[in-house]
């Protein structure tokens, strides 16, 4: 059996003085793709950042590809995980191709240059969120919704086992939401990565997702099966509002009473 690309272990999260999640144990899998939800301000950011390793946890472990985190040098984690923070901050000016070559930053040697293979890596991943012929645009002169698919392709141009993603969905629209999770549920598929998404559309993430986490805010959580997890009852629990569930074509989604 494959050993998990992520794992924690009795994870605690705090900030400000507040716990957000306490005890967690969960593991991510090879091919698997987890949703996390929550209310905005429960700590679903903190605690991708917690297990991306970029803020240390208040208590508890996280392993990456069977290794503490926290022992791993920032290069070794690039090559195990990629995240996707909610905000894109450019302050060097450079093309999307450029940009996007830096995902092969990781695969490189101190002192290399990327080779012809790392550009067409590069090349293809642009392709793949809809940005070819844009190779050699400033990325200052991107909207926001291609600003964030680029961002997505930098991610597979890195090519890690595990992509971490904080509301991967920012300033899309819609044609781009979809193709997107498709996009991430085919790289699951078909080359065994894990997938953790921050999401606020519970009906997309049942059917994107084979994994749900539910972050409450005040160290609760709960996580299963998404069609465990993602009724209308604990969703309604969750957000602190009324949700009625409706199934079509095997397809779930979810509106306000």
């Amino acid at each position: 059996m494959s050993a998990p690309l992520l794992e924690t272990r009795a994870l605690a999260v705090e900030i400000g003085g507040r716990r957000l999640v306490d005890r967690l144990d969960l593991t991510v899998m090879p091919g698997e793709r987890l949703a996390i939800l929550g209310r905005n301000g429960a700590g679903k950011s903190t605690l991708l950042a917690t297990l991306a390793g970029l803020r240390p946890p208040t208590a508890g472990t996280v392993l990456l590809g069977g290794s503490d985190c926290a022992a791993l040098p920032a290069r070794e984690a690039a090559l195990r995980r990629a995240w996707l923070g909610q905000f894109q901050n450019d302050p060097f000016g450079s093309t999307a191709l450029e940009t996007a070559l830096t995902g092969r930053h990781p695969h490189l040697g101190r002192w290399a240059w990327e080779a012809p293979s790392d550009a067409d890596l590069a090349r293809a991943a642009l392709a793949a969120v809809g940005l070819h012929g844009m190779e050699n645009r400033p990325i200052h002169t991107l909207s926001g919704g291609e600003r964030q698919r680029l961002g997505i392709a930098t991610l597979l141009t890195q090519a890690p086992p595990l992509y971490l993603l904080d509301e991967p969905l920012s300033h899309l629209d819609l044609n781009h939401q979809m193709a997107a999770l498709g996009l991430f549920a085919a790289t699951a598929r078909e080359q065994g990565a894990g997938v953790v998404m921050v999401m606020h559309d519970p009906a997309l993430a049942h059917r994107f997702c084979d994994r749900a986490l539910l972050v409450y805010g005040d160290g609760q959580t709960e996580s299963g099966d998404v069609d465990a997890v993602l009724t209308a009852a604990m969703l309604s629990r969750l957000y602190g509002y009324g949700l009625r569930q409706i199934e079509d074509g095997g397809r779930r989604c979810f509106i306000p009473e």
